[in-house]
């Protein structure tokens, strides 16, 4: 068993053309699960992770915020206490249009890296 504070973990600052305002920590990686990824994000005030595709699933809870989801469809607001589940290849991102931070677990099958 592996026990250890979220917050304890360092952030890793995302910045490419389609990420911004982003930290992610792996809180659960390959190197200690077998089968799955859980990340911790942190979306600043404008961040924002771009509509992309990736061939496997995700599993989202929002913890605190508000997060504007983007899908092919356009942007639906959610609050904490959301969960989110995004099916392998669908077209998904997220913006925070807020002053404050939003932060949200996001688990993977380890097919999709940390």
């Amino acid at each position: 068993m592996i026990l250890k504070r979220a917050y304890d973990v360092t952030p890793q600052e995302i910045s490419t053309d389609s990420v911004k305002g982003v930290q992610k920590r792996v809180l659960i990686g390959l190197k200690e699960a077998r089968n799955f990824v859980m990340r911790l994000f942190t979306v600043k005030p404008s961040g924002v992770i771009e509509r992309h595709t990736h061939p496997w699933e995700h599993e989202i809870f929002v913890l605190k915020g508000k997060l504007t989801v983007l899908d092919e469809k356009g942007e639906k607001v959610v609050e904490e206490g959301h969960c989110i589940y995004v099916e392998p290849n669908e077209v998904h991102g997220f913006r925070n249009d807020t002053d404050s931070d939003v932060e949200f677990l996001c688990l993977i099958p380890k097919e999709g890296g940390e």
